[in-house]
This record gives structure tokens, C-alpha cells and sequence, in this order.
């Protein structure tokens, strides 16, 4: 690419800001948009070199002048908790396209299975039928949609879809919300799966060095590029089990059932339950998607080994003790709880 100058949007969450350190190690120049940046030094030293601008990205101006002259946006921004997720998450795109469309710029957009219903199921492929049967699916193809629109109108457009996102500083996550409890040692596991249904798991860095690695082969793309990742699969729930048992070095770890009645019970009140919920369809049904055409395009995926992802991901938790003691995998086959 000749000009490597990139806008973040959502930088101080998991995708964006592991995306904006990969760009700033390969000498790109990075700007982020935050209300507050006065009050972002812990984040500021996680990214040192980011060109922090004050603005809003539901503000049509604020991102417009933020990507004046940017050659990629990457549209890395949602409402913390789910909250009014359903109002802001169409007008910030509407924004990033407006935005991208002026400046000449390449919008990079993290997928999800969100968009696809049961008539895709259970291997997904990037051209699937997207027929969501939530609401959340039916934004995330409406999402969709409107970056086609923008593509065919000539502004170009990267997607990359992902199993359930895990990592540091992944926010709103099954891992941190459904498995492990933030803050204390890991002495439970709750898994929210059926019995030898397969999940899967895509772990942040990974995914950012993927959008990235795409990005340095940007001239090959066409204008409107959707990518699947593979990122780690597994087959009845029980290799994420033994990866936090290695990780945790506690061999001890109990295992139960995720509490999906008092969730549903609770779900009307709490809205974090409400969408839990109404993602239930993801643990009980086999949903793989292949990675055959980021293989074609990069000749490998970007793939952290997932006892050192999930290590990772619960030392920024603050689940590890201080002292580590390794137990490996192979000396201990976990047992999912009977459904």
C-alpha cells in the first residue's frame, strides 16, 4: 500500500486496540477517536504512538474529519453492555461509510455467526445465506448490507468472521461472561454447551493479525472481501475445558452446567441476560466456519496455540495465582457435566 495511514474506531476495546499495535509495528501511522482522551493514559501506554483525536463516533463530523486523509477505518466501535446497541450501532457505521467514501479509504469490519440462521448451518461460508432468526443477527446483516451498498458504490470494504471473540481486553464475551468468573482464581468452569456439540473460538490477536496480514496484500482484494476464520475449534467442548484447567494449573477445576433457566428467568430485567439468551442457539447447534479462502490468500492462519491464548486471556482477567504450576493437557481429560 502507498499511504499507511489508519483510523481506529474503538481502539481501547480488544479488536481495535490489537489491531492499532500490529499497524504501529509495521511503521503504519494510527489515529483513534475517543470522547475523553485526556483520561486515557493506561490505554495510551498499551499503544504508544496512537494519534488520539477527541470525538464521537456517532458524531457524522467528528469521524469525518478524524479520516481526512486515512487510507483504512477500522470500524471497531460498540456501545459498552449492550447498551441502546440496537440505536447507535447503524448510525456509527452510516458514519464510517460516509467517512470512508470521502477520504478514499478501505473499511475493515470484525464479523460474527451472528448474521446467519439455521438455514446455513451447520458449515458456514462467506457467501452463505444470511437468514438470522435474533435481532442482533438481523443488525448484523443489515451491517452487512449497507458496506455491500458502499462496496458497489466503489468505497472498499474487509470483512473478517469469527467464532466467539476471547483475548485481553475482549469485552462482552462468552469466555469472560458464561466460563470463568474476572477477578479471583479459576476454581469452576460453567459451560454454557450441549454435550459433544462443537464451538468456536477466535482469540483477538489472532484476528487482528489476520485483518492486518490482509490489509498488507490490499491490491489482490476485491472491493467487497469476506474472509472466514477458522480460529480454534472445538469438537464437543471439552479441549477449551482442559485448556483453562492447564492454565490455571489447577487440576481440581469443577465443571457445570451454565445456568440458562434463571437466565432466561432473569432476561426480561437484565439486559446482559436478554442477549446471553438469545445466543443460546450458538452452544446447542454445530456451527463451523472453514477458513479455506484465508488460507488461499495468505498461505496460513494467524493461530496463537490455545493453551498460551487462554493464558493470556486469564492473566489480563486476573484469574492466575502468582505462582504458576503447569498441568498439561494430556495427563487430564476433562468431562463435561451431563446436560
Amino acid at each position: 500500500m502507498t499511504h499507511q495511514t489508519a483510523l481506529i474506531l474503538g481502539a481501547t476495546g480488544g479488536i481495535g486496540g490489537e489491531v492499532a499495535r500490529r499497524l504501529l509495528g509495521r511503521g503504519w501511522t494510527v489515529r483513534a477517536l475517543n470522547r475523553n482522551p485526556d483520561r486515557l493514559s493506561a490505554a495510551a501506554e498499551r499503544t504508544s504512538g496512537i494519534q488520539w483525536l477527541r470525538g464521537d463516533a456517532m458524531s457524522a463530523a467528528d469521524v469525518s474529519a478524524a479520516a481526512a486523509g486515512v487510507s483504512v477505518i477500522v470500524h471497531a466501535v460498540n456501545p459498552p453492555g449492550y447498551r441502546h446497541w440496537g440505536e447507535t450501532v447503524l448510525p456509527m457505521l452510516d458514519n464510517t461509510i460516509a467517512a470512508a467514501r470521502a477520504a478514499g479509504a478501505r473499511i475493515v469490519l470484525p464479523g460474527t455467526v451472528y448474521n446467519f440462521g439455521p438455514d446455513a448451518f451447520p458449515e458456514l461460508h462467506e457467501s452463505s445465506p444470511q437468514h438470522p432468526v435474533t435481532v442482533k443477527g438481523g443488525i448484523r446483516v443489515e451491517m452487512e448490507s449497507r458496506l455491500r451498498a458502499a462496496a458497489d458504490a466503489g468505497t472498499p470494504v474487509l470483512i473478517v468472521r469469527a467464532g466467539d471473540f476471547f483475548g485481553p481486553k475482549a469485552a462482552n464475551n462468552w469466555f469472560a461472561q458464561g466460563l470463568v468468573k474476572p477477578g479471583k482464581p479459576v476454581t469452576a468452569v460453567s459451560y454454557p454447551g450441549k454435550r459433544g456439540v462443537g464451538h468456536q473460538w477466535a482469540y483477538l490477536p489472532d484476528v487482528a493479525e489476520t485483518m492486518v496480514r490482509l490489509l498488507e496484500r490490499s491490491d489482490a482484494l476485491e472491493t467487497f472481501a469476506v474472509f472466514h476464520m477458522e480460529g480454534h475449534w472445538d469438537a464437543d467442548g471439552t479441549r477449551m475445558i482442559e485448556a483453562i484447567r492447564e492454565a490455571s494449573g489447577n487440576p481440581d477445576i469443577k465443571f457445570r452446567r451454565f445456568p440458562w433457566l434463571l437466565i432466561r428467568m432473569l432476561s426480561p430485567f437484565v439486559v446482559l441476560f436478554r442477549e446471553l439468551a438469545e445466543m443460546r442457539y450458538l452452544w446447542t447447534t454445530q456451527i463451523h466456519m472453514g477458513n479455506a479462502r484465508l488460507i488461499a490468500a495468505l498461505g496460513a492462519e494467524p493461530r496463537t496455540p490455545l493453551a498460551i491464548a487462554v493464558r493470556e486471556t486469564l492473566a489480563d482477567m486476573g484469574c492466575l495465582k502468582t505462582t504458576f504450576r503447569p498441568v498439561y493437557a494430556a495427563t487430564m481429560r476433562a468431562t463435561l457435566p451431563p446436560n
